[in-house]
C-alpha cells in the first residue's frame, strides 16, 4: 500500500511546517500542496542557507523529488516565476520535470489583487487582515463559477473572453472605492505571456497522483495555512478562503480519502497569530514584554509579509479541537528551544464564557473574543535545549512539558524540534512518525 501522509498545522499557522516537510521529504517520492496560494510562507534552513517558499512545495530542496501544485490551489503565475527564478539562483532545479502544476488550479490575476485591497478597505475596523495578494477574490471567483483555471488560460480566445467579462464587474467595484480601473489589453497581455511560460509545467496532477499511489509511490501532502484558518472549521470570518484540514487534502489533490494513510499535526510549543481575529491566549497588557521576548527568540515575523506575529501561550483546548477535526496520527512539536528563557510556562486547558465552562470550540468569533482562558502553570527549565537530539538529554522540566502537551492534546508526540536546522530534531522511537520514516 502506498504511504500517503498529510502534514497540517494545528494552530493559526506558522508552526514550522517548512522544516518538518523538508525533514520528511527525503523519505517520500512526491511532495504536493493542496490549497492556498502565495499567502503561505515556509522558511527552511539548511546550514547557512535559507529558502523561503510560498507556492512551491518544500520537497524542491531535495534532488529527485517531484513537486505538485494541486487543483485546490490558486496560483499567481507572476509569483510562481518570481519564486522559481529565486530558487534557481540558489542552485535548485525548478523545471517541468520536477514541478507539476494542476491544469484544474485557478489563476490569480491582477484584478484579484486590486479587489483584495478594496475588500479590506471596505471592511474598515472589521478587516480580516489578509496578505492582500488576491487569494480570497480568486476563491470567490472559483465558487461563483467565474474563475479562470490554468487549462483555460492556454486557449487565448477563452482567456480573453473571461478576462473581459470579469474585469467589467471588477472595475466597477475598484472605481467605486477610489481605485484605478485595470485595462483588459494589459491584463490579457501579461497573463498570456506568463501562462505561455507556465505551459510546460501544466499536467493532470489528479491522474498523476492517483497513478503514483496505485504504483506504490509515497506521497507527502503539504498544507499551507493551518486548521484554525480553515474556511469551515476556523475562526470565521478571520480565516483563509480554502479548506486547510485533512479533508481538504483529498479535495485539493483528487486523491480518494482512503488513500491517506496518516495525518501529522504540526504544533508549536506556544501559539502565534498573524493578522486580525480572536486570540484567547495572546500575551497582552502585563505579559506584553514576555510576548516580545517570545517573538524575538522565535523570530516570529511572517515569511510572506514580514509582519510581526502576535504571541500567546499554548492553547491545548484549541489544539484538541484541531486534533479531533484532522484525526492526527502523530504530532511534531516545534520551537521547544524558544521557551528556554522562561521561568514559568502557562498552558490553556479550557475556556470559560459568562462564568461557565465551554464544552466545545466556539463557532462564533465574538464568543471567542470574550472567553476567559483557564490555565495550568508549569515550571520552566532555564537551560538551553537548542540542538538536543535525544529525549533523554532534555532538562527534566522540558521533558515534563513535552509529556504534558501530549496528554493535553491526547495525541502522541513523534518529533520535537529544538532549532531551525534539520539536525536539531528529536525523533521519538516507536512513534507512528518513526514508523513512517522507516517505511520506504
Amino acid at each position: 500500500m502506498s504511504k500517503v501522509i498529510v502534514v497540517i498545522g494545528a494552530q493559526w499557522g506558522d508552526e514550522g511546517k517548512g522544516k518538518i516537510v523538508d525533514l520528511l521529504a527525503e523519505r517520500f517520492d512526491i511532495v504536493s500542496r493542496y490549497q492556498g496560494g502565495h499567502n503561505a510562507g515556509h522558511s527552511v534552513y539548511v546550514g547557512e542557507r535559507a529558502f523561503v517558499l510560498h507556492l512551491i512545495p518544500s520537497g524542491i530542496i531535495h534532488r529527485g523529488k517531484t513537486c505538485v501544485l494541486g487543483n485546490g490551489m490558486v496560483i499567481d503565475p507572476k509569483a510562481f516565476f518570481e519564486e522559481a527564478d529565486r530558487l534557481a539562483a540558489q542552485g535548485l532545479e525548478v523545471t517541468p520535470e520536477r514541478v507539476l502544476v494542476s491544469s484544474r488550479a485557478h489563476l490569480i490575476l491582477p484584478y484579484h489583487r486590486a479587489l483584495d485591497h478594496t475588500s479590506e478597505e471596505r471592511l474598515g475596523n472589521e478587516r480580516v487582515g489578509t496578505t492582500l495578494r488576491g487569494i480570497g477574490p480568486a476563491y470567490e471567483d472559483k465558487a461563483g463559477r467565474r474563475g479562470i483555471r490554468v487549462a483555460d488560460a492556454l486557449v487565448p480566445e477563452v482567456l480573453r473572453a473571461r478576462i473581459e467579462r470579469n474585469l467589467e464587474d471588477a472595475n466597477r467595484i475598484i472605481e467605486a472605492y477610489g481605485g484605478q480601473a485595470l485595462d483588459v489589453e494589459e491584463v490579457f497581455a501579461e497573463t498570456s505571456r506568463l501562462t505561455e511560460r507556465l505551459a510546460p509545467f501544466i499536467a493532470d496532477t489528479t491522474h498523476f497522483l492517483n497513478r503514483a499511489a496505485r504504483e506504490g509511490r509515497s506521497i507527502l501532502i503539504e498544507g499551507a495555512q493551518a486548521t484554525l484558518l480553515d474556511v469551515d472549521h476556523g475562526t470565521y470570518p478571520f480565516v483563509t478562503s480554502s479548506s486547510t484540514t485533512a479533508g481538504g487534502a483529498s479535495i485539493g489533490t483528487g486523491l480518494a480519502p482512503h488513500r491517506i494513510t496518516g495525518v501529522l499535526g504540526i504544533v508549536r510549543t506556544y501559539t502565534t497569530r498573524v493578522g486580525e481575529g480572536p486570540f484567547p491566549t495572546e500575551m497582552l497588557e502585563g505579559e506584553a514584554e514576555l510576548g516580545q521576548l517570545i517573538r524575538k527568540r522565535g523570530r516570529e515575523y511572517g515569511a510572506s509579509t514580514g509582519r510581526p506575529r502576535r504571541c500567546g501561550w499554548f492553547d491545548a483546548f484549541a489544539t484538541r479541537y484541531a486534533a479531533e477535526i484532522n484525526g492526527f496520527t502523530s504530532v511534531a512539536l516545534t520551537k521547544l528551544d524558544v521557551l528556554d528563557a522562561l521561568d514559568q510556562i502557562k498552558v490553556c486547558t479550557g475556556y470559560r464564557l459568562d462564568g461557565r465552562e465551554v464544552e466545545s470550540f466556539p463557532a462564533v468569533s465574538q464568543d471567542l473574543r470574550r472567553v476567559e482562558p483557564v490555565y495550568d502553570t508549569l515550571p520552566g527549565w532555564n537551560t538551553s535545549t537548542e540542538g538536543i537530539t535525544e529525549m533523554s538529554r532534555l532538562p527534566l522540566n522540558a521533558r515534563a512539558y513535552v509529556e504534558y502537551l501530549s496528554r493535553a492534546m491526547d495525541v502522541e508526540i513523534g518529533l520535537v524540534s529544538t532549532g531551525p536546522e534539520r539536525d536539531q530534531t528529536i525523533l521519538n522511537p516507536g512513534s507512528a512518525l518513526d514508523a513512517w520514516l522507516k517505511t520506504q
